[in-house]
């Protein structure tokens, strides 16, 4: 049931309004109650209520009071300032009377309160990030503007607060002469071509060897060369022989690449042509061993029976000669001469192999003519 329900009130029942005392009054007022809490504070420092002082008696704070407000001051003071949390990125050096004493881990710590002990934190996690640009001077006598980053990060923060006046200022001067003195033992060519990750190495080797003499607690990370460019003055002639530089690199490409096709097609030609000579030489003196085999032969024959294989040789060589010709000549030596005509070529048909005409020794052709003049051979022949 609601608490504002008619019937529920101070004619009887239960009476729940949260904003009312339990016996049905009001709540006090804010005003009312900072009076009350001005007016206490006031009997703590010795003085009166407004109705005491209306009525003639007057008095100061009194000395309990004050001390009492002093304790209390004292002991807010002392928790505040002895009362430390280190995050876990940081480290807390306590200095007792300006001198450190020791360091604080992450965590909840206690000091003595101030000004006995003071608490400094350093962020040891952090990497920070240092920036510098500059004209220099490299070992060719040319000049150069530049432009590089340092990052670093705090380890020791003792040694960062105590040992260095001003660590940041002291490593950005020391990287700025660590950077001068390797650009200023390399040309110009080498640093702006290829040479920029070799001297960014060099350049972090020599900072680093320089801040450990002076132990300023801070850590080199990373030493990059954002920028490196010739003078604006003279930039447009750099910028030329750069592209006369790059415009050679790319002709050497280029015939580097015609040279890589050319060279194995004339090796491989070559080897070709050396293949066919191997291949002629081999066939030139199978063919004179075997003309050099055969006349060997032909010689062993011809010692066995000069005169059959003078013979052969002789018709051989006679049926090789006629036979590349289309007409033959026979029986020369005597009155009757005749022709061989090839008709079948006459005709046409090259094609057709016809026998050659029996050659006659010339013992057979005399024969022949005898026979042929003799008339008892001719009757004979006619009458049978």
């Amino acid at each position: 049931m609601p608490w504002n329900e008619p019937g529920r009130g101070s004619g009887g029942g239960d009476d729940r309004d949260p904003w009312k005392g339990g016996n049905g009054q009001q709540p006090p007022d804010l005003d009312e109650v900072f009076a009350n809490v001005q007016r206490r504070l006031k009997k703590i420092m010795g003085g009166g209520d407004d109705g005491e002082r209306g009525s003639g008696s007057a008095g100061g704070p009194s000395f309990g009071g004050i001390l009492l407000l002093v304790a209390l001051l004292l002991v807010i003071w002392v928790a505040f300032t002895s009362i430390h949390i280190i995050d876990e990125s940081e480290r807390g050096v306590v200095l007792r009377f300006g001198e450190h004493a020791r360091n604080l881990n992450p965590g909840l710590n206690f000091t003595l309160p101030t000004p006995v002990e003071e608490v400094i934190k350093v962020n040891v996690s952090r990497v920070s990030s240092l920036e510098n640009q500059s004209r220099m001077l490299t070992g060719d006598e040319n000049l150069i503007d530049l432009a590089y980053a340092i990052q670093y990060r705090i380890v020791e923060p003792e040694s960062f607060l105590f040992n260095v006046q001003d660590p940041i200022d002291s490593l950005s001067q020391a990287a700025d002469s660590s950077i001068r003195e390797i650009i200023g033992t390399n040309d110009m060519d080498y640093i702006l071509e290829v040479g920029r990750n070799q001297i960014a190495l060099d350049s972090q080797m020599l900072l680093e060897e320089v801040i450990s003499r002076y132990q300023p607690g801070i850590e080199i990370t990373s030493f990059n060369l954002q920028e490196v460019r010739p003078p604006s003055q003279v930039r447009q002639a750099f910028d030329d022989v750069v592209r006369a530089r790059e415009d050679q690199i790319r002709f050497a490409n280029e015939a580097q690449a015609y040279a890589n096709q050319e060279v194995p097609e004339a090796r491989g030609r070559a080897a070709r042509i050396l293949e066919e000579a191997r291949g002629y030489q081999e066939s030139v003196i199978a063919r004179a061993t075997g003309e050099a085999d055969r006349f060997i032969s032909i010689y062993t024959e011809y010692a066995q029976a000069p005169e059959v294989t003078r013979e052969r040789l002789y018709l051989e060589t006679l049926e090789r000669v006629y036979g590349r010709s289309s007409k033959i000549l026979m029986d020369v030596d005597g009155s009757n001469n005749m022709f061989y005509l090839p008709l079948d070529r006459l005709g046409g048909n090259a094609s057709a192999t016809a026998p050659p005409p029996p050659l006659m020794l010339p013992s057979d052709q005399q024969r022949g003519r005898e026979s042929t003049t003799d008339p008892r051979a001719r009757s004979g022949r006619e009458g049978r």
